[in-house]
């Protein structure tokens, strides 16, 4: 950010220049300089007293600037201007001043200095999309973000984002050589592995199925071992030196022969104290299982989804702790929704443990709190992968919703407390059951390019510093036009993309994939021309396409949905307004030119949250 300082040490008053104290019956403080950019910058300041007929900030890049110099005025007695078209790197010195009957009152001199531009040493990402010749292990140090399912991403004391995933990749590379693999950034952009976490199947695994499984009357599982899924891990830091990982085991088979429901799944637990070294994490054993309301009625064709035998999956958990210092487990895919569990802050495993025999009305409670189901009514409903953060009060609640091929897209609602009850953008009680807006990603394609489906199962997290960022898979649309005769939706590749928020405290997810680019200031001459734009509203399996819009110099729109209507923009919080929707700013990469480079996005609602617009500026 730009450098500020203050100098003088009266205020004084004059007509274009200086010379006596300040009446004490006015006051005039000092400017805040805040906000500062390459060209723009916001001052605020106070100027109370009686007979003042104007106020304002004067500016300029000598000491003791006049309203000689250039000046600003304000509205009330509380100041609040925007400096803008100002030079990069430059040092300004400003002053608020009040207009009396008979002089003029001026602050002391504040210094501030732009941020230098730094865009012309921007290099744009040069990692392939189509990373097939890089996938095999023998590459794994070429990797980058290839070979990316289910990421889990946290900000660790060390600096680092570390990124932990499923064990998915083109062409399945990670099988025999570990489990929850790692790789690590300073910048988000540029990835190393690490390696596994887990080297083999914790022996608790066993010991825990069969021990349910005899509490159920059953014998001993003659389940393949070497088949079991690792599944969504969820790491988060605890607090220095204390790193957690929830993660997911699932069993092959059957609970009981070829006419029950499937075998059920694990969540177990491993901690660190440092996240650097792939093999220090140490398994800290069971959480938490799947739990059935049907007592012991799991003889359930396994193709029977609706009559499924779990009410609760034990899937893909997400770990938060509270403001107050409260630990939370939310878990679930598929089946009925999702519980919340509260955990020992520390053990990290449920209060209510040791945990009740899995099923039965009575035992419920201690397997958790339903939050969400897209369906009150239904067992089997497309909605998984729960991610639960905090921020300025409410708890916010992501979700993927139906299959994780194509179709896959983002969702997200909101609460005050962290068990609910959740509300969708619409007002909707969702914890009673119902769709989930705004909708946050969903299959698109920009002109010129194959586009991306399955973006969801997404991690959240922030870098401490204000900044919220979207992480998921990204696939290859089936079918891909540019990569004939092969299995394009097998490709996996993480994405990374900013998150702003609406002035009503929503979530939006960038179109364009994150990659460093410096954030100098958007004028409004940046936004004049075209622009693709997509309706990003949902429509199961389709991938939605762009279509172009043209902003003139005279606040019109040209083509696609507002034809026609006005447009306005505000400098001050990066929102383009067309026809009342308001769509936030940024500048990120254009990864569909080529050769790639910076442009100008925007994401944003309207219809109450059922409407998401995504657009990026053109490069012709």
């Amino acid at each position: 950010m730009g450098l500020l300082a203050a100098c003088g040490s009266d205020d004084s008053k004059d007509e274009g220049g200086g010379g006596s104290v300040t009446p004490a019956s006015v006051s005039v403080s000092a400017p805040v300089v805040s906000s500062i950019t390459t060209t723009t910058a916001t001052v605020t300041a106070t100027a109370i007293g009686p007979d003042i007929k104007s106020r304002g900030v004067c500016y300029g890049t000598t000491a003791n600037p006049t309203i000689n110099d250039t000046k600003l005025t304000a509205s009330d007695n509380n100041i609040s201007v925007a400096l803008s078209g100002l030079q990069p790197a430059t040092t300004y010195h400003v002053r608020a001043y009040a207009q009396t009957s008979s002089n003029y009152i001026y602050s002391k001199d504040v210094t501030f200095t732009t941020v230098k531009n730094e865009e012309v040493t921007w290099t744009a990402p040069t990692y392939p999309d189509d990373y097939r010749s890089i996938a095999g292990w023998e590459n794994r140090s070429r990797w980058n973000l290839a070979n990316v399912h289910d990421p889990s991403v946290m900000k660790a004391e060390d600096g680092y984002y570390y990124m932990y995933c499923t064990d998915a990749g083109f062409g399945n590379p990670q099988a025999g050589h570990g489990h929850f693999h790692c790789r690590r950034s300073t910048n988000l952009v540029d990835w190393e592995y690490l390696g596994a976490t887990m080297s083999a199947l914790p022996s608790w695994v066993s010991e825990k199925l069969n021990e349910i499984r005899a509490q159920m009357g059953l014998g001993a599982s003659t389940t393949n071992y070497s088949n079991c899924g690792y599944w969504a891990p969820c790491v988060r830091k605890v607090r220095n030196g204390l790193y957690r990982m929830y993660y997911v085991i699932t069993i092959d088979g059957t609970i009981d022969g070829s006419n029950t429901w499937g075998e059920r799944a694990f969540i177990g637990l491993m901690e660190t104290s440092n996240p650097a070294d792939v093999g220090s994490w140490e398994d800290k054993g069971y959480v938490i299982t799947n739990y059935s309301d049907r007592e012991l009625n799991y003889k359930v064709s396994p193709t029977s989804w609706e009559q499924c035998y779990f009410k609760y999956n034990a899937i893909d958990p997400s770990y938060i702790i509270t403001p107050e210092g409260e630990h939370w487990l939310v878990y679930g895919s598929w089946h009925s929704g999702f519980p919340i569990v509260q955990l020992n802050p520390e053990t990290g495993k449920p209060i209510a443990s040791p945990l009740p025999e899995p099923w039965g009305s009575a035992n419920e409670s201690a397997y958790g709190k339903r939050i969400y189901t897209r369906n009150a009514s239904s067992r089997w409903q497309g909605s998984e992968a729960p991610e639960v953060i905090y921020r300025d009060g409410y708890y916010y609640l992501f979700l993927a919703y139906d299959a994780l091929d194509v179709p896959y897209n983002t969702r997200v609602v909101r609460a005050t407390k962290v068990d609910g009850p959740y509300y969708s953008m619409t007002g909707a009680e969702v914890t009673k059951g119902g769709d989930a807006f705004p909708i946050l990603t969903h299959p698109y394609k920009f002109a010129n390019n194959d586009g991306w489906v399955g973006i969801s199962h997404c991690a959240v997290f922030d870098d401490g510093n204000g900044n919220w960022y979207y992480s998921s898979q990204g696939r290859f649309p089936i079918g891909s036009t540019s990569q004939p005769n092969w299995a394009p939706n097998a490709i996996m590749l993480g994405h990374v993309r900013s998150i702003l928020w609406t002035k009503d405290g929503w979530p939006v997810v960038m179109p364009e994939r994150y990659a460093a680019v410096p954030q100098t200031a958007i004028s409004e001459n940046d936004l004049v021309g075209k622009w693709e734009n997509i309706d990003l509203s949902y429509k199961y399996g389709e991938q939605k396409k762009s279509e172009t819009i043209n902003l003139s110099a005279d606040h019109t729109v040209s083509g696609g949905p507002w034809n026609g209507k006005a447009w306005s923009f505000d400098a001050a919080t990066n929102t383009l307004t067309i026809n009342g929707v308001e769509l936030l700013l940024k500048r990120e990469c254009d990864w569909e030119s080529n050769p790639r480079r910076a442009t100008i996005v925007y994401a944003g609602f309207a219809n109450n949250g059922r409407t998401t617009y995504w657009g990026k500026k053109s490069a012709n």
